[in-house]
């Protein structure tokens, strides 16, 4: 059976800017966007908002979805890959709560498309992908009958 690892990733836009993630991948300093696994009893889009907090100290909901993103890594590693959106209308002061993130970085789009140290090539497609104006409501993402929406326990739900 395909087992491909489930992930989330958030483009942070700001005055012309993107937020992304400096962390240490064999030793190296790389630039990803604040992203990671989806964890058991969590949406994909909680998923993001978790990850957004713990990578970069920034507390908000999503906006948009931009998509999901299906690669294999040069290891042959299966992914998937849910993309997500936040516009703010100033840059966030950031506070990575998570020890493997080195620090937060304030870049413009041909910045990050043209870096070298990228974790990988989904971060600048992500970027274009932002360029693009792909936008999408969240509700195309929907969690049916989650048994761990708040109240569910009391059929509240």
């Amino acid at each position: 059976m395909f087992k491909p690892h489930v992930t989330v990733a958030c483009i942070v836009a700001a005055q012309g800017e993107l937020l992304v993630v400096e962390e240490r991948v064999n030793g190296r300093p790389t630039l990803n966007q604040p992203a990671g696994h989806l964890e058991a009893e969590e949406t994909v889009q909680q998923a993001a908002q978790r990850e957004l907090y713990e990578e970069t100290g920034i507390h908000a909901e999503m906006q948009y979805f931009l998509g999901v993103q299906q690669w294999i890594a040069p290891d042959n590693t299966p992914f998937l890959r849910f993309l997500f959106a936040l516009e703010l209308t100033e840059k966030a002061v950031t506070q990575p709560q998570d020890s493997d993130i080195d620090r937060c970085w304030w870049l413009t789009p041909e910045q990050i498309i043209h870096a070298d140290n990228l974790r990988s090539p989904l971060v600048a497609e992500s970027v274009r992908l932002w360029q693009q104006n792909a936008r999408y409501p969240l509700t195309l993402l929907s969690a049916f009958q989650w048994p761990f929406a708040q109240g569910a326990q009391q059929g509240q739900a």
